[in-house]
């Protein structure tokens, strides 16, 4: 089964070793009326060159004894080389200001979700203020469960109007794209990212993707022990990137970084750190254990496979 069938197959059915140095035109289609570029004038794949980044989602996981042990469990590594990679995590929203609390200080923290809108009578909701004001950075938006949990199916729109609302407070986005199992088998895998993302494109501004980093995970992924092979991942993340460089601009393109998530573990990060435009990862269950830090230490796989 092909696992995108858009996109020029002399580039999505060639060898990782040969594109990571491909600079050639877009494969990627962008909505209409935009333009596509017609040559990228810029190296596709720049891996060591954007900051690795691995974020930690405990989804509604941990209990505040749970969070108190395996943050003292993550101190015991040494001090993060913050020029090399980057480590953010998000605990439940009642656990943000214990974690940061008790967390190591190079580690970021991150709320799971926000309101769109400012303090008010919205019960049940939590405002960016309140988020930055018990220490975060971060904000994931656009997880799969948020866009396709029955109970909640919050629409492209609404993520995009939260992920304006989030920089528009000083805090940094993780934005979450990724198709569904039924998406995957029908090749509607780019269509759908392309969609997800032109929603953020059409709401904030060419310069607030510097603080917008890409989650790319396939729906049928997370959670389940399955996980895209490295050639689907990388031919994701290429393609995301040419997306960009026609929709937006080939700064942002050039310098977004692109995570993938979807059932990572210490025992396949290795692999995946080494594709050229994966960017870092998006961790769900094996960020509750101390084992985290071997995904962390993946970063180094990056950096070699770069030299």
């Amino acid at each position: 089964m092909a696992f995108i069938t858009s996109g020029a197959a002399a580039v999505s059915g060639a060898s990782l070793t040969a594109r990571r140095a491909f600079t050639g035109a877009a494969v990627c289609p962008v909505p209409s009326g935009r333009t596509s570029p017609a040559a990228a004038t810029w190296s596709m794949s720049a891996g060591g060159l954007r900051t690795f980044l691995v974020g930690g989602n405990w989804k509604c996981n941990l209990s505040k004894d749970a969070i108190t042990s395996l943050c003292k469990e993550l101190a015991a590594a040494p001090d993060l080389e913050t020029d090399k990679v980057e480590v953010v995590l998000a605990p439940p929203t009642p656990y943000l200001d214990h974690t940061r609390s008790v967390l190591r200080q190079d580690f970021e923290v991150a709320a799971q979700n926000i309101w769109v809108g400012g303090p008010g009578a919205y019960t049940g909701e939590t405002a960016a203020e309140m988020i930055k004001d018990v220490g975060c950075t971060w904000v994931i938006l656009g997880h799969s469960e948020r866009r396709n949990l029955l109970q909640i199916r919050e629409s492209d729109d609404f993520i995009a109007q939260k992920t304006k609302t989030a920089l528009s407070h000083g805090l940094k986005v993780m934005f979450c794209i990724g198709e569904t199992l039924e998406e995957r088998e029908e090749g509607r895998t780019l269509d759908v990212c392309v969609r997800q993302l032109h929603a953020l494109a059409e709401t904030i501004g060419a310069d607030d993707w510097k603080d917008v980093v890409i989650a790319y995970e396939p729906v049928w992924a997370i959670g389940t022990g399955k996980i895209a092979t490295p050639d689907q991942v990388e031919e994701v993340h290429e393609k995301i990137r040419h997306y960009l460089a026609g929709d937006v601009n080939d700064k942002v393109a050039q310098e977004t970084r692109i995570l993938y998530g979807g059932s990572v573990s210490p025992g396949n990060c290795n692999e995946l750190a080494q594709l050229p435009d994966v960017d870092g990862f998006l961790v769900g269950g094996a960020s509750l254990k101390a084992s985290f830090l071997e995904v962390i230490e993946s970063f180094k796989s990056d950096l070699a496979a770069t030299v």
